[in-house]
């Protein structure tokens, strides 16, 4: 099995899992606790218009997709406050609004023929040097962020009403917030594919949560599932021919099943 190992290709590839396995979770940890879940495929989704029009203008499709991005975090964030209540109308629009610009984009005038499958499904395999060390500079800010700033966050994520009166700007906070995850899905999307990013985010904290006991647990697990899953998909992947992105998110798919059987049967007894 470890033969495998021995391919550049699949060296960069586990070099790109160990990145995201430091950022992903992360982020997906606070998503699931901020009830934003659906907010990693709404970006993943965005993503794609950044694409297209990437594709469209002739430019790279990173920097399209980063920008267009960007903009739809802090649109996200003031559709939040517009629909305080009712959060899954802001997600909806801006989903259905990333989509349309991406049909749009790949399927007029000089984008006639663009190809997004690439982008729809990724690949982890034909990741490239440069798509490595991005992550990698990635998963350092990450890191660093919540290192400097883990108590604000946690307040923040678990009462605005209380960070506020204790004088964090929430706005911006959260703002920001959104900026690194949409940053982190769109140089995930070459690698993880738009419509399975959210499933490295959400997946291992899912799973994390039900079973570490404390916060900082929670996120270590989150991190050591978000590890271990992605890296035995892509050994599956590559033993079975399956799609590396599509065998990870059933290994995460598995795990989830597998941990809350586990648990009902413990309380069982």
């Amino acid at each position: 099995m470890f033969s495998l190992f021995q391919y550049e290709f699949m060296q960069r590839a586990v070099l790109a899992i160990i990145a995201m396995s430091l950022f992903a979770p992360l982020l997906g940890v606070f998503l699931v606790l901020r009830r934003q879940s659906l907010m990693s495929d709404t970006l993943s989704h965005v993503s794609l218009a950044g694409v297209a029009f990437g594709l469209f203008i002739g430019i790279s499709p990173n920097v399209s997709t980063i920008v267009i991005v960007i903009v739809a975090a802090i649109l996200l964030e003031y559709l939040r406050t517009v629909y305080r209540d009712f959060l899954e109308v802001a997600t909806a629009i801006l989903m259905s609004v990333g989509l349309s610009l991406a049909l749009i984009f790949a399927n007029t005038g000089r984008g006639k023929g663009i190809n997004l499958d690439q982008y729809l499904f990724g690949s982890i395999v034909t990741v490239s040097q440069t798509q490595v060390i991005l992550l990698a500079v990635l998963a350092v800010i990450v890191l660093v962020t919540f290192a400097l700033f883990m108590r604000p966050m946690y307040v923040m994520t678990f009462d605005e009403d209380t960070a506020y009166v204790d004088g964090l700007p929430v706005r911006i906070m959260s703002t920001l917030f959104n900026i690194v995850t949409g940053i982190a899905i769109a140089l995930m999307i070459p690698v993880a594919g738009a419509l399975l990013v959210s499933a490295i985010m959400v997946m291992p904290a899912s799973i994390a949560m039900r079973i570490g006991l404390t916060f900082r647990r929670v996120l270590a697990v989150a991190v050591a599932i978000g590890f271990v899953g992605m890296l035995s998909g892509l050994v599956i992947s590559y033993e079975s021919g399956a799609p590396a992105s599509a065998t990870i998110t059933l290994v995460f798919v598995a795990v989830f099943v597998v941990t809350m059987l586990a648990q009902k049967i413990q309380n069982l007894r």
